[in-house]
């Protein structure tokens, strides 16, 4: 299929990149530090499971994860890494029947979510008409990284995945430049807006942000309610507590679910069509873990 194909498909799917937790073995809940705080209720360290770890991996307070004070647990997202590394780089041997595999498993866990994360992003950029010029790049790009996630256990446990990501946002920059050349400029916008700005608390209500480069922004309960994301780049942005009632995030790049989760909102905000509306957000139903 050649490159200016605007729905070239890309060899992973993206079902394959969403967690499936009937298929993982709690490993989130087990390899993860935990430090009491408003997103957590306990501190708990590396390797020790949560007292909420039920014996069939399953969370005992699923439902109510954040009435409990565990707010944090729904942000997280694996990014399909929790199943990866169950099903497939231990074969479905959990690390309570085989417990001599459970300090490299979770050693591999945060690893491998990062191979997924990146997965993600590339499986994006794929889809963008106007990062044809690097689509070769990006599927070869793709193809290493998928190779990397079906290396073994002591592979992925000594790989150099920090050297990997930076390979990775090279190219995820250049594809982001790419696309979002072709955008229409907004209005005048804040000088603030850049890559990696302090925006912490901002007021940006209405503010017409398209195209705008807000790669590792922190927005930490920043004001974005009815703010035009549309085509800005979002890889790495800090949504926690930001506002985003009525904002229009149509096409912006490289968001995630977990950005989104962090976040508020409300019915009217426009998302990718990727992602989910997150329950707890005002008018999106009961909530859910």
């Amino acid at each position: 299929m050649p490159d200016n194909d605007p729905i070239a498909a890309p060899a992973t799917d993206r079902a394959s990149l969403r967690a499936d937790c009937a298929n993982c073995f709690g490993l989130c809940c087990v390899a993860l530090t935990l430090t009491a705080s408003a997103d957590f209720a306990i501190d708990k360290d590396a390797g020790e499971p949560c007292r909420n770890l039920q014996d069939d991996f399953r969370c005992g307070i699923h439902t109510r994860l954040r009435s409990a004070g565990f707010s944090g647990c729904t942000v997280y997202d694996c990014f399909g890494a929790g199943q990866k590394v169950s099903q497939e780089t231990y074969g479905g041997t959990d690390w309570r029947r085989a417990p001599d595999t459970a300090p490299q498993m979770f050693e591999v866990f945060p690893v491998m979510r990062q191979l997924h994360e990146l997965l993600w992003y590339l499986t994006e950029a794929l889809t963008l008409p106007a990062a044809a010029p690097v689509h070769e790049e990006l599927r070869g790009a793709l193809a290493a990284t998928e190779r990397l996630t079906r290396a073994d256990a002591e592979e992925l446990a000594a790989l150099d995945v920090s050297a990997h990501r930076e390979q990775v946002a090279a190219l995820l920059l250049r594809t982001s430049e790419l696309v979002r050349s072709t955008l229409p400029r907004g209005r005048k916008r804040d000088k603030r807006v850049r890559r990696g700005a302090d925006l912490m608390g901002a007021r940006l209500e209405d503010a017409d942000l398209r195209g705008a480069d807000l790669r590792g922004a922190y927005l930490i309960a920043a004001d974005l309610r009815g703010a035009d994301l549309r085509g800005a780049d979002l890889i790495g942005a800090d949504f926690r507590d930001a506002q985003l009632s009525d904002a229009d995030l149509t096409g912006a790049l490289f968001v995630t679910q977990t950005q989104l989760n962090a976040a508020k909102g409300n019915t009217a905000t426009q998302l990718p069509r990727s992602l989910a509306r997150p329950t707890h957000w005002s008018g999106a139903g009961p909530e859910a873990g």
